[in-house]
């Protein structure tokens, strides 16, 4: 049975200290951890590794942006616990302009693996968000449907295996996963008691870069729009797979 969920925002990300980067993986807007980030993980990690054994992570869940796996890797090594990438929690983008094409979309686990070893592949993501952009509304209802899958295939596949999990993702995730989980919101595990919210004790230099749908919301969930990435309205790039990859019913 799922005791415990910790949930972490990825670390510095390069692009947040200069314009000049490469994207490790090759794709669009998926930059990697500055130093200062790599530093973060690391103390990330140490967090963890001095908590009481029974209070540790045995499982990391990732967005597949490679600054999440990497803030998830020195703890994956530090615990010997493995990663498994979940779509279901990678990046909210704005909706598209119009004729734009679409939003990136990172590689599957076996991809990445090559960059990440710690990862383990028996794991498929359970949800994958629009290639076409979120408003608000969305990017919450995204991730409301995204815990009763995950709810449902953690218990499939582990049978109550692991009882404290970390998921890795980013800021506007990480804030739709907490308003879903928290008390006086319905999901598949019932509500959450929040032990510590926005919390960076863990780290020297503490919490950086704080961030907030109300920093870009225009009105009642509207942001304004995003352009996709060039060429994917010319290649012909499809908004595929989206939404839940498994069967919920109990008899399946």
């Amino acid at each position: 049975m799922l005791e415990k969920i910790y949930i972490a925002r990825h670390g510095f990300r390069l692009n947040w200290v200069t314009t000049t980067w490469l994207s490790k993986t090759g794709l669009p807007r998926d930059p990697p951890l500055a130093a200062y980030g790599e530093t973060q993980a690391r103390e990330l990690a140490e967090y963890f590794r001095s908590l009481p054994e029974k209070e540790r992570p045995t499982a990391i869940f990732s967005s597949p942006y490679y600054r999440c796996l990497q803030t998830a890797q020195p703890t994956s090594i530090a615990l010997g616990i493995p990663i498994y990438v979940e779509h279901g929690i990678a990046e909210w983008y704005s909706p598209v302009v119009p004729g734009t094409g679409l939003h990136p979309r990172p590689g599957s686990a076996e991809s990445l693996e090559q960059y990440f070893p710690e990862i383990d592949r028996s794991w498929s993501s359970v949800w994958y968000p629009s290639r076409k952009g979120e408003d608000v509304d969305e990017v919450h209802d995204r991730i409301d449907g995204f815990l009763q899958a995950f709810a449902v295939q953690l218990e499939r596949k582990f049978a109550g295996k692991h009882s404290r999990i970390l998921l890795v993702s980013h800021a506007a995730t990480v804030i739709a996963l907490a308003r879903s989980l928290i008390p006086g919101t319905e999901n598949t595990w019932g509500s959450w008691r929040p032990q510590r919210l926005a919390d960076g004790s863990h780290l020297a230099d503490g919490a950086s870069r704080e961030w907030g749908f109300e920093d870009i919301e225009i009105s009642k969930g509207k942001v304004v729009e995003d352009p996709g990435v060039p060429g994917t309205e010319l290649t012909g790039e499809q908004d595929e797979p989206v939404g839940s990859q498994i069967q919920l019913s109990s008899n399946l």
